[in-house]
């Protein structure tokens, strides 16, 4: 694709999720029902996360493409190598478990992820920006440029940390608020919970390792020597 193409669609994709995430943290309060946005607000759903996740990402694939386009090379080499740890590791895992685990488990009982309540705060067309545009998104990209993905190992700790990182955020949350982010966690007794989690991050992993598996796929490995 033509740097030009490229800064276009990085532009529009940047400015789409800079929209969705306004849209979703200007929610009127008193719509909201009791349950929804209290401790920590809006910042303690990872769905919320991701999108300020991906128009970071997009706003620094953005600033790559200019950069390019301007000759700017020596800036441009810097940028584009952190816009492809960005995407390797989060921005395609993290797209790819949202999507995914939300609508299995909403299929499977929408109480435990997304209950009735929200069909009356939040619009039928913000759901699936949230939930569903996330993963044709990451695949265009993937199919858009290659990547060059990190050393495994290097990769699957920033992964780990991230991780960890968010699994402390919502048990903080339940340490002082006594509820839990999502409804799905009072099911399970610690043990439970703590399994529930090595589970999901196991599953995020797995993108991750996906993700590498189609660029390379795709892309081959002349692209990044």
């Amino acid at each position: 694709m033509e740097i030009s193409t490229l800064a276009t669609y990085h532009c529009l994709a940047f400015v789409w999720y800079f929209f969705v995430a306004y849209s979703i943290t200007h929610v009127k309060t008193e719509e909201r029902p009791s349950e929804v946005f209290l401790y920590g607000g809006q910042w303690k759903y990872l769905t919320v996360l991701n999108l300020v996740l991906q128009a970071v990402f997009y706003g620094v694939s953005f600033l790559a493409d200019v950069l390019r386009l301007i000759k700017k090379l020596r800036c441009a080499k810097c940028i584009i190598s952190s816009r492809d740890l960005l995407f390797s590791v989060l921005a395609f895992p993290v797209s790819t478990f949202v999507c995914i685990s939300f609508w299995t488990l909403y299929i499977y009982n929408r109480e435990l992820v997304y209950p009735k309540s929200l069909d009356g705060v939040i619009p039928l067309w913000l759901n699936h920006a949230m939930h569903t545009a996330v993963l044709p998104f990451a695949l265009l990209e993937i199919l858009a440029l290659p990547h060059r993905y990190p050393a495994k190992k290097k990769g699957l700790i920033l992964l780990g940390f991230v991780a960890f990182m968010y699994i402390s955020w919502v048990l903080w949350i339940y340490s002082v608020t006594g509820e839990w982010v999502y409804p799905l966690f009072a099911l399970f007794n610690p043990p439970g919970l703590a399994a529930f989690f090595a589970g999901s991050l196991a599953i995020i992993v797995a993108f991750y390792n996906f993700g590498e598996f189609l660029n390379r796929m795709i892309w081959g490995q002349s692209k990044f020597s």
